[in-house]
């Protein structure tokens, strides 16, 4: 079996993580329900458990789940961030520039954007969607993989600007120093349904909410606060399903 926390998963946060899984997977047990004694890390912790039969529990994004899962998973439940500004267990992507730019949004039309992956809700999706609204154009740049990593991209000069959602944002500018070279942007996108905990399609839905939201309820308060989690809450898959799906990046710079 396989459960794995990778989406805000890092050094600092780590250990909360595992004692979150902990509370589940005992919850789960307790429920006569098998569930793996650790937390998969590494590679496996993304696609490779998000289509496994044998995923017990994660935590996607909103766009692979619309794109390529909500039919083999079963989902769980959102997590609430308590992110400002957003209805519980919703999100907003955050624009950021470097601290020496003093660009607004609409100066950045067809400027440099660094972006993680194609799949990416808060770091593609979102934008792309808010900049169509809006009149501009984004400019892709390579994917780099990850949203520190177009974070960072930002901060060397090797882009313009990129979209952080808004929880790793605060992760990033809680945990690394460079961060003090980047600015937000005072525009962010608009607010979508957060990254949802999944199990494989066989499983009961009822069962492992309940026991995720007990879990995350007798989690201590520091640990609350390191994965700044305030509660799991109930968002149909019609909801994410909602979001609309932008041409993907490369279509985008083609069109440059």
């Amino acid at each position: 079996m396989i459960a794995s926390l990778g989406m805000y998963d890092r050094a600092e946060t780590a250990g909360a993580n595992d004692r979150l899984w902990a509370l589940i997977r005992d919850n789960l047990r307790d429920a006569g329900e098998a569930a793996p004694e650790t937390l998969t890390r590494g590679e496996g912790a993304y696609w490779q458990a998000w289509q496994s039969p044998e995923l017990a529990f994660s935590q996607t994004c909103g766009f692979p789940f619309r794109a390529k899962l909500h039919d083999q998973v079963t989902l769980i439940g959102t997590p609430d961030y308590g992110i400002e500004g957003c209805p519980p267990g919703h999100y907003v992507s955050i624009y950021v520039a470097r601290a020496d730019d003093p660009r607004t949004l609409a100066e950045f039309d067809d400027a440099a954007f660094a972006y993680n992956e194609p799949l990416s809700q808060s770091g593609w999706a979102a934008p792309q969607n808010h900049a169509t609204t809006l009149g501009l154009h984004l400019r892709p740049t390579a994917p780099s993989g990850g949203h520190r990593l177009s974070a960072l991209a930002v901060a060397e000069g090797r882009a313009d600007f990129a979209a952080i959602d808004a929880l790793t944002w605060q992760l990033l500018t809680q945990y690394e120093p460079w961060t003090a070279k980047l600015r937000k942007v005072t525009v962010t996108t608009p607010a979508t349904p957060a990254l949802p905990y999944i199990t494989a399609k066989s499983r009961d839905a009822e069962l492992y909410f309940r026991t995720t939201k007990a879990a995350i309820a007798a989690l201590s308060p520091a640990d609350r606060a390191i994965l700044h989690l305030k509660d799991l809450i109930r968002i149909p898959p019609e909801a994410y399903l909602a979001v609309p799906t932008p041409p993907p990046p490369a279509q985008i710079a083609q069109a440059s």
